[in-house]
């Protein structure tokens, strides 16, 4: 395994928090142990050499590899179940009597694979029913890994990743997708859902603000400055009466949020 110095530590560290707002600052062995094969594979001799080439080139490809190395992205659907009741049981009631044009504006930040937002999108059928025609609920699904967007167009998943789904709804939005022990969604719920890159560093400048924002364990890979300055951003992109779902295992600075503390991972902008 090759050894990264203390001189090229700090300069990736920099280069992925200035431009990624991910914090590696105290994931020395992680990044040795998770890139040196890579960097070897890859025909360079040194961390110095490689990095070099990252900062100069800046090629998308390379620094996506390098992004998905460094970031674990395991999800499964219903993951954190108690946010989906609260959006089947309080949210969508709220949003159905408050949305008199009927366009409903859920955004999943950071979507890996897929499952959330297809989640989501499950939720939002099961709620409306026969009414789902007469209702825009597409769910915006973004994330800065090409390969995780690829993976969640493509949308067929093992067995496990099923494993929180009733049988009802593995009969209902599941199908084979050709071999044992894998599945894919119905189109119904494909469709449902549009997959865009973006990178959450950026401004937020899409054409509707949001009813709902799920970004749920992904702020665990930033510093406190770079988080409060995403929720900040949130909010702004959020309607008034909207709501911040984070991962169960993060949490918010409450003397900084501009949004009202609920319940734990739970937000909303009064």
């Amino acid at each position: 395994m090759l050894t990264i110095n203390d001189k090229d530590f700090q300069r990736l560290v920099t280069f992925i928090h200035q431009n990624y707002g991910i914090d590696l600052s105290k994931k020395r062995q992680l990044i040795s142990g998770r890139l040196s094969n890579t960097i070897i594979s890859l025909g360079f001799n040194s961390f110095q050499e490689y990095i070099d080439y990252l900062i100069k080139y800046k090629k998308p490809e390379d620094l996506e590899l390098m992004l998905n190395k460094l970031t674990t992205n395991y999800t499964f659907f219903m993951r954190e179940g108690a946010h989906f009741e609260l959006f089947q049981d309080t949210i969508l009631p709220y949003l159905e009597e408050k949305k008199k044009d009927k366009v409903l504006s859920i955004w999943s930040a950071g979507c890996s694979s897929g499952e959330e937002p297809y989640t989501i999108s499950m939720i939002l059928k099961d709620y409306f029913g026969m009414k789902a025609a007469q209702w825009d609920t597409r769910v915006l699904a973004t994330d800065i890994s090409q390969n995780a967007l690829r993976a969640a167009a493509n949308a067929v998943y093992e067995e496990e990743s099923l494993k929180e789904v009733s049988p009802q709804w593995k009969k209902k939005y599941f199908k084979s997708a050709g071999e044992p022990g894998l599945y894919t969604v119905t189109p119904e719920i494909r469709n449902n859902v549009i997959f865009r890159t973006f990178n959450l560093m950026d401004p937020i400048k899409f054409r509707l603000k949001f009813d709902v924002i799920f970004c749920r364990n992904v702020m665990i890979y930033f510093d406190q400055q770079t988080k409060d300055a995403l929720v900040h951003r949130f909010y702004n992109a959020t309607n008034d009466g909207g709501y911040l779902l984070i991962g169960h295992s993060e949490g918010l600075n409450k003397a900084t949020t501009p949004y009202k503390y609920l319940k734990p991972a739970t937000y909303r902008k009064i």
